[in-house]
């Protein structure tokens, strides 16, 4: 059972960050709804027009599961790094280190906050999907669990990457040169099954496949991966980014500069 004391801190820290995503609404949900909607007007409406349908689904319903996950990964992660970097680079987060609140609790308390925008976000994404397309979800179940799941282990590897982070810099280098390759290599406009075998089995250690593939199974009731694989690959990813963060809190590594 959780401590009152330890539900308190929890509650706290999951209602700041989620009442700076609400205040900030114009820099946290309008920009990644505007960026979406090119996306289907360019890949969907433009692109895709001249790419034939894809296992019987048209490739602009296709690209829709893809571009939601995006949106839910993308802004889970940087709601996390932003916001932890930012009362680390402030000297806030001291506050709560020296608090009794164990090591958990914040890190839940941060992971929370990134789930949050990452759902809602994607929720509003999914809103605009419907005015280009009329994608039918067939098994809630997984839409639930892989949004759940993936934007939990973006906002673990969020707070890594605060963490470690020095500056300003080398917060958005892993943003730029590690999570938007991974993001277009990740089966979000195609198709895996497209590529070249060799390129296929690389694509396998790309933990997007998983969560793009499991996520689409739930819309369309296919995937390029097996949905139980992928639920795997993620359980295995949060848990090890889950003890990294433990670790590195307890060490107090990147937090006692």
């Amino acid at each position: 059972m959780i401590k009152r004391d330890h539900y308190i801190a929890l509650k706290t820290i999951v209602r700041k960050e989620t009442n700076r995503i609400m205040r900030i609404w114009s820099q946290t949900l309008l920009p990644p709804l505007i960026t979406q909607t090119l996306y289907f007007v360019i890949f969907g409406k433009f692109i895709g027009s001249q790419v034939r349908a894809i296992n019987g689904i048209s490739y602009m319903e296709f690209i829709v599961p893809g571009l939601v996950m995006m949106a839910v990964i993308s802004n889970a992660y940087g709601n996390v790094v932003a916001s932890f970097y930012g009362a680390k680079f402030q000297r806030n987060v001291e506050e709560i280190l020296v608090s009794p609140t164990p090591n958990w609790v914040i890190i839940a308390g941060y992971v929370l906050g990134g789930v949050v925008r990452g759902i809602v976000v994607g929720f509003l994404v999914f809103l605009v999907s419907l005015f280009f397309a009329h994608p039918i979800v067939t098994h809630w179940w997984a839409v639930i669990l892989f949004t759940l799941m993936s934007s939990m282990v973006f906002s673990l590897a969020a707070l890594i990457n605060g963490l470690f982070a020095r500056n300003f810099d080398e917060v958005a280098f892993f943003q730029n040169f590690i999570l938007t390759p991974f993001i277009y290599l990740g089966g979000v406009f195609y198709s895996i099954h497209s590529l070249p075998i060799v390129c296929q089995k690389l694509s396998l250690f790309n933990p997007l496949v998983y969560m793009v593939n499991g996520f689409r199974y739930g819309f369309f009731g296919f995937s390029d991966v097996d949905p139980g694989i992928c639920v795997i690959i993620l359980v295995v990813l949060t848990i090890i980014l889950g003890l990294v963060n433990l670790f590195l809190f307890k060490k107090g590594i990147g937090l006692k500069n």
